[in-house]
């Protein structure tokens, strides 16, 4: 395989430099105020392995932008609350800054959290268990 120009590890860092990013024990503080709105990126089966924020939204990851944009046909009016403010993960923050990032460039404000999900968690943040797969 031919070397890539940018990897997605330097991608990340760019995005980083020009976004909000939130660590875990601020977004913990932040969790349950009316006018914050959590967005989960991950996929449907990480939440169902690990667990999420109490009330957090699910955006798939693969649909933000179309959800996102008032103009698309999956757009979820979620995303036109006035007086929020947006807060995405993913598990580690790689996925959530890339999207914020893009977000940006959309003309849609939001922040991340830096360190994800596994951050939430080591930080001890309120967690809905994972549904046990077993049932």
């Amino acid at each position: 395989m031919a070397k890539l120009k940018t990897s997605s590890a330097d991608m990340v860092a760019a995005a980083r430099a020009r976004i909000a990013e939130i660590d875990s024990a601020d977004a913990i503080a932040l969790h349950g105020r009316d006018d914050v709105i959590f967005v989960d990126l991950r996929d449907v089966r990480e939440r169902q392995r690990t667990g999420f924020i109490p009330g957090s939204f699910h955006c798939p990851r693969g649909m933000l932008e179309f959800w996102v944009d008032p103009d698309s046909p999956y757009f979820k009016e979620i995303f036109a609350e006035e007086d929020k403010r947006f807060v995405f993960h993913c598990a580690s923050g790689w996925r959530s800054a890339l999207s914020v990032a893009m977000l940006q460039d959309m003309g849609f404000e939001a922040a991340h959290i830096s360190d994800g999900f596994s951050g939430w968690v080591k930080a001890e943040g309120p967690v809905v268990p994972a549904v046990d797969s077993a049932d």
